[in-house]
């Protein structure tokens, strides 16, 4: 199945149902009075974060959903019964706008959040509510109030805790596959990834962290250039970049330096933030140079970066370097935890 990250419904909620004009009508009992009963109140439309989606494919196919309508009133003072709630599963990291108002209505970041996005049409009144000292048999009831119509714009960000970036074939689905069970494909020719994959990488017992891979940048992504830039986004939620480079791309004859530099100057153009991020630089592929020229290489690609924070150096086919560079990944995020928890304390 495709990825989708957008998606376009309408949602209906339920109708008020209608209030009753009926009056009490029994043998040996004159004057019995109004006795017309209120409707019941329309059904909401609610959307629900979920764990078990992680794409809006679903509403490629079905995109219309009506809450029930409330029943009417009867008489015998008898309510109508109210319409139930439609409750509409979507991933979680779902960001919900009105298409029609540009109203951001809300952003559904973890599982099991739940979001009104229309409500329930009010229930009518039933005569029997009008009664008073003055007029001891009204004839009249209200009907119920028209339940909301919307058009909703979804858009899917993928909640992670690292995300992966870089030029095509930098080695990025390579990294993913290598410490996560995700299983992108990984091929020797760009742009082998076409959506984002997520992974859970464990370190050791009871601690894991999430990472995101999306498709690779390439010059002028910002503009709408390639695949990357319909997937950033998806980086927005992350607490650190993980920037891959491959020190010997010899299937592109493109420097590493300057491949780094068009990655780093796609970040900043797109904005949202993404250019503050902390991010590592991870050097990949190092099981392709000769130990001689591994260390010259590598310090070419710092200094020409001016690189000062982080600096891994793996080999993501090899498996050499990962154990290092996800402790410390785990540990950074840890601290990050604890110092958030510090500022809301």
């Amino acid at each position: 199945m495709k990825f989708v990250d957008e998606a376009e419904i309408r949602v209906d909620a339920g109708d008020g149902g209608n209030g009753c004009i009926s009056f009490r009508r029994e043998k040996y009992i004159p004057f019995g009075g109004p006795d017309g009963g209120d409707g019941g109140d329309g059904g909401s439309v609610y959307l629900v974060a979920s764990d078990n989606l992680n794409t809006l494919a679903d509403f490629r196919f079905h995109s219309h959903f009506r809450a029930q309508r409330g029943d009417n009133g009867s008489g015998n003072n008898c309510t109508g019964k109210s319409g139930e709630d439609c409750f509409i599963h979507v991933p979680t990291g779902t960001i919900v706008t009105d298409a029609d108002t540009g109203e951001h209505m809300g952003d559904l970041t973890r599982s099991g959040d739940r979001l009104l996005v229309a409500r329930g049409g009010f229930h009518g009144i039933g005569n029997a509510r009008f009664k008073s000292s003055t007029n001891r048999a009204p004839r009249r009831a209200t009907p119920g109030t028209p339940g909301e119509r919307r058009t909703l714009h979804l858009e899917l960000k993928l909640i992670a805790d690292v995300g992966l970036l870089g030029m095509p074939n930098a080695g990025k689905s390579s990294l993913i596959r290598a410490v996560s069970a995700a299983r992108p494909k990984v091929a020797d020719y760009p742009f082998t990834t076409l959506h984002p994959n997520l992974g859970v990488v464990r370190v050791g017992d009871q601690r894991s962290f999430v990472m995101a891979d999306i498709p690779g940048l390439i010059e002028g992504a910002a503009e709408g250039a390639g695949l990357g830039v319909q997937f950033l986004k998806h980086l927005t939620r992350t607490r650190l970049l993980l920037h891959v480079v491959d020190i010997d791309p010899y299937e592109t004859g493109i420097n590493p330096v300057t491949a780094a530099r068009k990655v780093i100057a796609e970040l900043c153009k797109w904005g949202h933030g993404l250019e503050e991020k902390p991010r590592w630089l991870v050097l990949n592929k190092i099981d392709r140079l000769a130990p001689e020229l591994l260390e010259s290489r590598c310090r070419e690609i710092i200094d020409g970066l001016h690189w000062t924070d982080p600096v891994y150096r793996i080999s993501a086919i090899q498996g050499e370097g990962l154990d290092r560079l996800t402790r410390d990944v785990m540990r950074f995020l840890e601290q990050q935890e604890r110092r958030s928890d510090a500022e809301q304390e």
